[in-house]
């Protein structure tokens, strides 16, 4: 289960924080303040250990790994979770663990108080299957695709324990930030107009299309269910009954949602500090789906180098978990 909660303090300390909310709409701009000097990686790693430590667990023993520190010679293994994923990989796990920190670490639309009990890493088929073959095949190294679904799922409970909420996040990485990089991320591709012409127009199939056509309840929901059955079905059952019911194909049990959307990178050269580049003052009309939407913007400052020091760090000396 992922138990660590955010360093709150280092994040207001480092990341400039602009909310803002307007009705069921809500906007938040992160700006890193300066490049990493080590402090916010390392505040950062217990979180991203916590948040891939299921996931870790899992492809570890499909892998054949035994993680206890009697077994082996101590040298540790060759190949591990989620170090040996190469960098584009690393950039999509760092959006969506970004996803709970922003759900967890701040006051987003409506004020919820969120529950991200389990991240779902574990669902990273492509990783499980490249880092089974990578084991026994060094030499083959690859690009990986990335995981199917929402990015990320949290939960609100109410007094009992039952979800009366859910906030299913969408993340994505870009490697420098401006309105084109972030138009084709929620917009799609620029294609030529079906319609002729000779203009160029989006395709449409960006993040916008994806929630707009995201099924009610979405199936990280229920990958999230059996994950808490898994681990906690006793300390998790009025959570796991309240999940079922939604999720039922007849008659369900209505849910409300909340959509998060963060998009994160590196400022270009020629940026103003408070440009935004998703809408900030209200719904968009691409957006369709009729939930509580909340946009995220981080922009960061050799974002890559920051990304690469979290992930070098994991379990570098914990070699039992």
């Amino acid at each position: 289960m992922h138990t660590c909660a955010p360093p709150v303090e280092t994040l207001e300390e480092l990341l400039e924080a602009h909310p803002s909310i307007n009705g069921n709409f809500g906007h938040l701009l992160l700006l890193q303040k300066d490049a990493d000097d080590g402090t916010l990686s390392q505040a950062l790693r217990p979180y991203f250990e916590s948040a891939h430590l299921d996931a870790r667990q899992a492809f570890h023993a499909d892998i054949g790994i035994d993680l206890h520190p009697d077994a082996g010679d101590g040298d540790g293994p060759a190949v591990t979770y989620p170090g040996c994923l190469p960098l584009t990989t690393r950039k999509g796990l760092f959006g969506e663990v970004l996803a709970g920190l922003v759900t967890e670490g701040y006051p987003l639309v409506g004020e919820h108080e969120w529950c991200v009990p389990i991240f779902l890493f574990r669902y990273h088929e492509d990783a499980r299957n490249y880092l089974f073959s990578l084991a026994r095949r060094p030499e083959r190294r690859r690009q990986t695709v990335g995981r199917l679904g929402s990015d990320f799922i949290g939960l609100l409970l109410d007094e009992n324990g039952a979800v009366i909420r859910f906030i299913a996040g969408e993340a994505k990485w870009r490697k420098t930030l401006n309105q084109s990089a972030v138009d084709t991320v929620m917009l799609g591709d620029l294609i030529d107009d079906p319609a002729g012409g000779g203009a160029r127009v989006r395709s449409g199939k960006g993040v916008w299309n994806d929630l707009n056509n995201d099924p009610p309840v979405p199936i990280g929901v229920r990958q999230l269910q059996r994950l808490l059955q898994e681990y906690d079905p006793d300390g998790y059952d009025a959570a796991i009954l309240s999940l079922e019911r939604a999720l039922v194909v007849r008659e369900p049990v209505p849910l409300p949602r909340t959509d998060l959307v963060i998009v994160a990178g590196n400022a270009s050269a020629t940026r103003d500090t408070l440009t935004c580049f998703l809408p900030f003052e209200g719904t968009p009309p691409e957006y369709t789906a009729g939930h509580d939407l909340q946009l995220v913007e981080v922009v960061l400052k050799k974002g890559e180098a920051l990304i690469d020091a979290i992930y070098d760090s994991l379990w570098s000396e914990n070699a039992d978990a």
